[in-house]
């Protein structure tokens, strides 16, 4: 579906974009997530065709999109962080207007018409100016005309930026009922939004992709290859002690072990009781062996996948050399970070 091979963008002698090499698949919801100005938009505006290269290739549904950008642009749907909204129209005209300027004719446009404002649930505003419209509807309305021509491809740019919880909700719902009838890229610098609405993730730091794969992937890789962590504990104690003594007495213990930084109880069920234990070295089997040798049982150890934003924290904050991609290409375009 989407093809990007070694693309790269300079401006004014500076690189946005370096080496950026990545590919979507049909039918997928992509999160594109990076702090703002790691290479997010420059990345969009290559793929919507509205900016060219520096240098590297972009293929999308097999066409080049420096040579059949026109045909490209007649098979994707964009919304940029500022929808493109003509505030003196109202909400129906201007999707009528849009779906006739993206080539589908009169008939077929007003049958369309009506079905993204059904789909984007516009119907109580669409006879509103734009330029009355609530933030939360004028972002419905960016995603209608982004959709109103039935593009192959849906390039979304913070599509949540400015909306509140409810209305944030609601534009989630919205891009998952999408999801099964375009491939999406989203962009946003939200992890909750990212975490909770995409099928994959590509994390950009510093114009370079740092990380290509599922959540779950990514932040299991992570947590293999750190030190650091979250150890999750069950322990058992004697008869006759209380949980709350179970607790402080395995608290206690597991905190002499080296390279353990906290403990804290996160519950209990009758005389066992659970525990979180972060660390900056991996110490399982000494914690494990301190726990048994103070005579209370050990139910269970395991240690926890660290979860997104600890991830993310530690891959744009140069903690470590950069989170390599999963494909063999790209990662002969990683660069490893000092």
């Amino acid at each position: 579906m989407i093809e990007v091979e070694d693309l790269t963008k300079y401006y004014s002698g500076r690189s946005a974009i370096s080496g950026l090499t990545f590919r979507i698949e049909k039918g997928e919801i992509v999160g594109f997530l990076g702090l703002n100005g790691a290479g997010k938009t420059t990345t969009l505006r290559i793929l919507a065709c509205l900016t060219l290269p520096s240098s590297g290739r972009v293929r999308i549904d097999g066409l080049d999109a420096e040579t059949d950008a026109h045909e490209i642009r007649r098979r994707l749907g964009f919304l940029p962080d500022a929808p493109p909204l003509y505030e003196e129209m109202s909400v129906s005209s201007y999707l009528r207007f849009v779906a006739e300027l993206k080539g589908l004719s009169r008939r077929e446009a007003a049958m369309r018409v009506e079905e993204v404002i059904d789909t984007c649930r516009l119907n109580e505003a669409r006879e509103q100016l734009i330029g009355t419209l609530s933030h939360g509807f004028r972002q419905r309305t960016g995603i209608a005309q982004a959709v109103v021509h039935r593009p192959s491809l849906l390039i979304l740019d913070e599509p949540t930026g400015g909306l509140d919880p409810v209305q944030i909700v609601e534009m989630r719902e919205l891009i998952k009922r999408l999801g099964g009838e375009h491939t999406i890229l989203l962009s946003s610098h939200i992890l909750s939004e990212i975490s909770q609405t995409c099928d994959r993730l590509l994390i950009i730091h510093e114009g370079r992709i740092i990380a290509d794969g599922t959540e779950a992937a990514i932040c299991q890789r992570m947590s293999q290859d750190q030190d650091a962590g979250i150890l999750e504990l069950e322990v058992e104690g004697p008869e006759g002690i209380s949980a709350a003594e179970t607790g402080e007495r395995a608290r206690s213990v597991v905190g002499k072990v080296q390279g353990v930084l906290t403990s804290r109880v996160v519950g209990q069920r009758g005389r066992r009781v659970q525990l979180e234990v972060e660390f900056n070295t991996d110490r399982r089997p000494a914690v494990a062996r301190a726990i048994v040798e103070s005579g209370l049982g050990l139910v269970r150890l395991d240690r926890r996948a660290m979860e997104l934003e600890a991830v993310f924290q530690r891959l744009t904050q140069g903690s470590r050399a950069g989170f390599l991609p999963s494909t063999a290409a790209q990662r002969n375009q990683a660069e490893v970070k000092a």
